[in-house]
């Protein structure tokens, strides 16, 4: 049976500059509508790389997780953390910690854990007053609209995050790793390719290097897939950045990018990235009840800034660890 005839069912209404919508009646049983609509659900999501289901009137944590769970299966507990998330049941997390009046920039979630998450999950309980879209690009689209001379050099050298972790900025060594013990961390890093340094203080440095363009599991498209600005000092405002810089030094940063040879990338780069993530948004407002399903390989996302009380839980689901995600010094060469 092919995925369009699994879909059928489904009144879905693509749109060319706002991600795919679904309109639903509220069902008595959101949770068992889903079970019952799974497969043509995710057969969608497949297909526009984002979908927006809006009627099914999701109220609390709870409930969107029983919608989470009956769509995805085994929700993945979050590893390899940039900022601390509120956790509201198992592997059921608040949107990732950022100031209100400050935007996300694009980025796929977790691309850099050897093991990633290939769906999103997210449940609108409290739309802000105005903002806060969970806005997506097409990560296709935007890997052919980069100038080719900079995806080249990604595409042969990968990219490299470097991380510092301290008490201050960011996920602690606990909420990244699920422990503090360096024996752990220590076996956890060497399993899944990050190489790391401690300091006399305690604090841990981490470096790993990523490949920047993957083919998508699912469809063989060649994706975009990485979080170089969104995780690069340049994306900062630059007061942030100011500060982070005369704290921590530019060594020292809680997180960075750069290129995969360890060069630094410049502003006009991280710049470039963000402006062409921008041309290719697809935005649509939240409103309180929202399910949105979002392909992380084939579809980057952001979140804008808002005003008003905003709740969004997020699930992450189906992990895929990506033949091509580490590039090797051989590969490099080919």
């Amino acid at each position: 049976m092919t995925s369009s005839s699994l879909a059928a069912p489904l009144d879905v209404e693509p749109r060319p500059d706002r991600p795919a919508i679904l309109r639903v009646d509220p069902p008595d049983d959101p949770a068992r509508w889903a079970a019952e609509n799974r497969e043509a659900l995710r057969a969608r999501v497949t297909e526009h790389g984002a979908l927006l289901v809006r009627g099914l009137g999701l109220r609390d944590a709870d409930q969107a997780g029983a919608v989470f769970t009956r769509l995805a299966g085994r929700l993945l507990p979050e590893r390899e953390a940039f900022a601390p998330r509120e956790a509201h049941g198992p592997a059921l997390y608040s949107s990732t910690p950022w100031p209100a009046n400050q935007p996300m920039c694009m980025h796929h979630e977790l691309s850099y854990p050897l093991e990633v998450p290939g769906l999103l999950l997210f449940a609108c309980l409290t739309a802000p007053e105005q903002g806060g879209a969970t806005a997506v690009a097409d990560a296709a689209q935007v890997l052919d609209a980069l100038p080719g001379e900079l995806t080249e050099r990604f595409e042969q050298e990968g990219w490299l995050l470097t991380r510092t972790y301290n008490d201050e900025i960011g996920a602690s060594l606990a909420e990244s790793f699920g422990t503090e013990d360096r024996d752990e961390i220590e076996r956890y890093c060497r399993a899944n390719a990050i190489d790391f340094t401690w300091g006399a203080d305690g604090s841990l440095r981490t470096e790993q290097r990523r490949t920047a363009v993957v083919r998508h599991p699912l469809t063989g498209r060649r994706c975009w897939f990485n979080q170089i600005a969104f995780l690069n000092e340049w994306t900062l405002a630059p007061e942030v950045r100011e500060y982070l810089l005369d704290e921590y030094g530019a060594d020292g940063l809680p997180f960075n990018t750069r290129y995969g040879d360890g060069t630094p990338i410049d502003e006009y780069a991280v710049r470039l990235l963000n402006d062409t993530y921008e041309e290719h948004t697809r935005r649509e407002p939240w409103q309180a009840g929202d399910l949105m399903l979002v392909d992380n390989i084939g579809t980057a996302h952001s979140r804008e800034a808002f005003t008003g009380d905003r709740q969004v839980v997020v699930g992450l689901a189906d992990p895929h660890r990506l033949a091509d995600h580490c590039p090797t010094p051989e590969a490099s060469r080919r």
